[in-house]
């Protein structure tokens, strides 16, 4: 993924937290996923100070880390309010931005979308951040006194409104993929969960050779002499996925699409959740829903985003019975521990969602059990089509062997196909055979 800093940023991480010691891992990795470099970390166990979040101490600590370090940024692991805000900037040394860990998810996300729409949901969703903070920081007399002629809350606001009106101009093209590709006999799966669960890597171990976009592609020039590699990018970054990749899969000759979606991560602002609320309705419009889990995770936290997880799923419209939980990287676990995280999902996962697959995508475990489990949660029905002995027959055959699973072709005395497959499908291939048993195929 390309990001658009420059040189990377020098940057303190600051936290504050009840519970000692005060962790710093989280925070970390989302500086360097915004391509930056953290140079120092500073922490306080303790209560938060209301005006300047932490306490007079630690942010004359904090600033001289900052010019110790000749550091650019501090990233706080919090959501700072609008005074908060101000009172550290203006506490740090010049040109010091600060930044809570809301500023910096809009940062990362600014810098990974990729459609005209998700850049106009990413900057409303910064600008609505930021206008609070620089209602805080102008003088309010003069304020009111420009606000006829302009000053820069009003534009902020005019802005904010002008975004607000182009996205409800744009068309949804989701909506429009999933339709299309549902006529054409795929079935949707979808997979979601948090960052560096493993999502794109799972994508990769399913996924056929030849990626949606490539396939799309060369249909449209006609050129299939082009080998590409086909796999969704995997690296251990979070929001590697911020729009969502789609590949083909088969599995038991079933067509499938599979979309990664964009990850979760934890204490995501609303407005990002907003923003990129059409990559998650990808779950709501799926027949299945893998979620993929981090089992390696400590036990709390394994716990609390399981939770989430399912929140998410259900303000999507997941129903249960359509959730596949699959626990990854249990090759990183004891076999206590293995069993552990099994008797706590199996506790908070819905009776309806199906019994949850312990499997290490990296070392291909349990695979098979999943897709076989993905398969059993896909719609499916049966069908017995009779049709006679003649070149539409024949086409039939060819469409039913394209797009179900055919059981058995008899040609005795006419043809006879028996298949399974999604409802929709056996639908218009009983209405085709009708036809060509009528003689009203063209």
């Amino acid at each position: 993924m390309s990001r658009t800093h420059n040189a990377p940023k020098r940057t303190v991480v600051a936290n504050r937290s009840k519970a000692t010691p005060v962790e710093t891992d989280e925070i970390e990795a989302l500086v360097r996923a915004a391509g930056d470099e953290v140079v120092a970390a500073v922490t306080q166990a303790g209560r938060e100070d209301a005006g300047s979040y932490f306490g007079r101490g630690k942010v004359d600590e904090l600033a001289n880390t900052v010019a110790d370090t000749d550091a650019h940024r501090i990233v706080v692991d919090d959501e700072l309010t609008p005074g908060q805000h101000r009172t550290l900037e203006s506490s740090m040394p010049d040109d010091t931005a600060v930044l809570d860990r809301h500023r910096l998810v809009l940062e990362i996300f600014e810098a990974g979308a990729g459609s005209r729409r998700a850049k106009l949901q990413v900057e409303l969703a910064g600008l609505r951040y930021d206008l609070p903070r620089l209602i805080e920081s102008a003088d309010e007399g003069m304020l009111n006194e420009m606000t006829e002629k302009g000053s820069p809350v009003y534009d902020v606001r005019d802005r904010i409104d002008r975004l607000e009106r182009k996205l409800d101009e744009l068309p949804e093209p989701a909506e429009q993929f999933r339709e299309r590709r549902r006529e054409e006999g795929f079935d949707l799966v979808t997979l979601a969960g948090y960052t560096n669960a493993g999502k794109s890597t799972l994508l990769h171990r399913i996924a056929d050779e030849m990626s949606l976009s490539d396939a799309d592609s060369r249909a449209e020039s006609g050129d299939a002499s082009t080998e590409k590699d086909a796999t969704a990018a995997v690296r251990d970054r979070l929001f590697e996925t911020l729009e969502t990749t789609t590949r083909r899969a088969t599995i038991d000759g079933r067509p499938l699409l599979v979309t990664d979606t964009v990850g979760f991560v934890d204490d995501l602002p609303h407005d990002v959740v907003e923003s990129f609320s059409a990559t998650l309705s990808e779950a709501g419009a799926a027949d299945v829903v893998v979620l993929v889990v981090d089992a390696s995770d400590p036990e709390s936290q394994f716990r609390e985003r399981l939770d989430v997880s399912f929140e998410v799923l259900a303000s999507q419209g997941v129903e249960d019975e359509r959730i596949v939980p699959a626990l990854n990287k249990i090759d990183c676990l004891s076999e206590d521990a293995r069993g552990r995280r099994l008797e706590i999902a199996e506790e908070r996962l819905p009776a309806a969602a199906a019994d949850p697959i312990p499997v290490s995508v990296l070392e291909w475990t349990n695979l098979e059990r999943l897709r076989k489990t993905v398969m059993e949660r896909l719609p499916t029905d049966t069908a017995e089509l009779q049709v006679p002995n003649c070149d539409e027959a024949m086409t039939l055959v060819s469409r039913a062997y394209d797009r179900t699973t055919v059981e058995t072709v008899d040609y005795d005395g006419g043809v006879t196909i028996e298949c399974r497959g999604p409802p929709r499908v056996l639908e218009e291939l009983r209405a085709r055979a009708e036809q060509i048993s009528d003689g009203r195929a063209d």
